[in-house]
């Protein structure tokens, strides 16, 4: 049975993506067509704020395009130096949030110890930070993509815990998604379900599928990786058939299984 997963493979993986490897081991035959494409920007203005942790109280990461952005921005020798030496140290003294088990591992790739990967979504994160800090004086540095929620922030300022946002990746379409579904469902022909794993992937593609599935578009179960996606869908009218529990591919498999009444 073919399923479509709306994501870019996971990157500096050994072997297929988690996510296909998954479905596999379940005889689901998953095909990735990667939706987003992202541009890092002010990533010169995101190494002068790591190289002062004096100023922070601590990081949140709530995706892992924006590690992405902190690798790159430690892009020449002297800075990957300066990272090692002193700077992965004293922000190892200091809270470092995460959502999710991808960008809890790209943290730890970078040397950095993180917390909260189990929340699920920004909203749960923002729980979780609340139930562990008091007001401070020093804001966590918040390194985000131009289409952040504002929900993160809104539930720290609240409950008065200063946060300082900076924007480093942009999301725009990818320039190969429309041939690439058109090759696809030319190819396997309409799959059994489709995942969207974020907003942007619903606002990219739906369009396009429903017009390549045609009248067999009632019989595709259409999965969430995360509520916030799911969102996204029942707001363009889509049946949610299934939101993964936690954005892992275990999680998102089950609730694939059960929608297909497998």
């Amino acid at each position: 049975m073919k399923v479509l997963l709306l994501k870019e493979p996971k990157e500096n993986e050994n072997g297929p993506d988690p996510y296909v490897k998954e479905l596999g081991l379940h005889g689901l035959e998953a095909t990735l067509i990667p939706v987003l494409a992202f541009e890092f920007i002010s990533l010169q203005a995101l190494f002068e704020k790591l190289s002062h942790p004096e100023q922070y109280h601590g990081l949140i990461f709530t995706s892992p395009r924006a590690i992405e952005a902190f690798k790159l921005c430690l892009g020449d020798n002297g800075k990957k130096e300066a990272w090692k030496n002193s700077l992965q140290e004293k922000w190892n003294t200091k809270p470092v949030y995460v959502v999710g088990k991808a960008t809890a591992g790209l943290a730890g790739e970078i040397g950095l110890q993180s917390q909260g990967e189990n929340c699920g979504n920004a909203e749960n994160l923002a729980g979780y930070i609340c139930s562990r800090e008091s007001s401070s004086s020093l804001p966590l540095l918040f390194p985000c993509g131009a289409l952040k929620r504002e929900i993160l922030p809104t539930i720290l300022k609240e409950k008065g815990i200063a946060l300082e946002s900076l924007t480093v990746y942009q999301t725009r379409q990818h320039p190969n998604l429309n041939e690439s579904l058109r090759n696809y469902f030319s190819r396997e022909g309409v799959p059994a379900s489709v995942t969207f794993f974020s907003p942007s992937g619903v606002k990219y593609c739906l369009k396009q599928i429903q017009k390549l599935s045609g009248d067999l578009l009632p019989h595709i179960k259409f999965a969430a990786i995360g509520p916030t996606t799911a969102e996204a869908m029942a707001t363009e009218g889509i049946i949610v058939s299934c939101t993964a529990i936690n954005p892992t591919p275990q999680d998102l498999t089950a609730g694939i299984k059960k929608s297909l009444y497998l």
